[in-house]
């Protein structure tokens, strides 16, 4: 197999000036990097990007962790993400966990062993004093809140939207309100908020009023079966997703139940069925995200959110 000094003296250049074109240094001229690139085609040279990486200490390779790698809440995240990335020659690979602490942590090894050269957490499943020894092998991003100093951050003030959204419900003469989500208030920092919201538009949670494990239409479909099933069914109800709203509408759409659902993501489907939706504009968390890892930047900056209301149709 072709080496980068054979590669040197049919280009008839050093084996310094190879060495710059395989890292894409931009002080070659373009003669010479067309030479370089002819030979290598020649040859059928293939470059040993581990090695190359080795050398240059990076990888240009960032790991996203992410819960689930087919939400629309965390497409939206990898979406913001992954464009700066293209626009920054980075290449961008997503971790899911279905928030498992040990694949966690195996993700967070990747970045000790210099695999990747730094991590975006778009949700997590470990308590961040178990993510801090690791920001010595490479930078890590929230995607929430978090008070660490080095750890930055691109977050929403979900407390203050979620309470915007339970403001609304209320508004609208609404006091027998429930609401959807995936993880427990004790897993979740996303719950959590949520119940705090709750509580302070409508006061004491009562447990019968959330229903955890919801993820898609599917789970809307069994939280209209669930909270339809009361004694005193709920007359709205907040759905931490678009999809499971759009679930929880055609299930009370088929019983002709008079609930009032507000979604959550401003998707299409919540358009169309005008629903009203929060808006947390999570694409741009995640731009905002990366351009902390891309500039190592220690700042926590905050990404306003949107409500949606229903629209007046004529």
């Amino acid at each position: 197999m072709a080496n980068i000094k054979e590669i040197a003296k049919l280009a008839n250049v050093s084996v310094a000036t190879v060495s710059r074109v395989l890292n894409h240094h931009p002080y070659v001229s373009e003669e010479k990097r067309r030479l370089v690139h002819q030979v290598m085609k020649e040859l059928d040279y293939t470059p040993n990007r581990t090695a190359i990486d080795l050398i240059r200490g990076k990888t240009n390779t960032l790991g996203v962790i992410l819960p689930y790698s087919d939400h629309p809440c965390f497409d939206k995240i990898v979406n913001g993400i992954t464009k700066e990335a293209f626009a920054h020659d980075y290449v961008t690979t997503l971790l899911p966990t279905n928030y498992d602490p040990d694949i966690e942590i195996k993700y967070f090894e990747l970045l000790k062993m210099k695999k990747i050269d730094g991590l975006i957490v778009t949700s997590r499943a470990n308590e961040w004093e178990t993510v801090v020894p690791y920001l010595e092998y490479g930078p890590v991003v929230a995607c929430e809140y978090t008070r660490h100093q080095d750890i930055p951050c691109a977050y929403n003030d979900r407390q203050s939207a979620f309470r915007e959204s339970f403001q609304y419900l209320k508004s609208r003469g609404h006091q027998n309100v429930a609401f959807t989500c995936v993880r427990e208030p004790a897993k979740s920092p996303s719950t959590a908020d949520k119940v705090n919201a709750y509580e302070a538009v409508f006061g004491p949670l009562d447990d019968d009023r959330i229903l955890i494990g919801c993820h898609d239409m599917d789970d809307g479909e069994r939280a209209g079966a669930h909270f339809y099933s009361f004694n005193q069914a709920p007359t709205a109800i907040y759905a931490h997703s678009d999809d499971v709203a759009a679930g929880l509408y055609q299930f009370a759409q088929r019983q002709k139940w008079d609930v009032e659902i507000v979604g959550e993501g401003n998707l299409s489907v919540s358009r169309a069925l005008n629903i009203p939706s929060l808006e947390l504009h999570l694409e741009r968390v995640g731009k905002e995200a990366f351009s902390l890892f891309l500039h190592r930047n220690m700042a926590k900056k905050q990404i306003m959110h949107q409500f949606h209301r229903k629209k007046h149709l004529s």
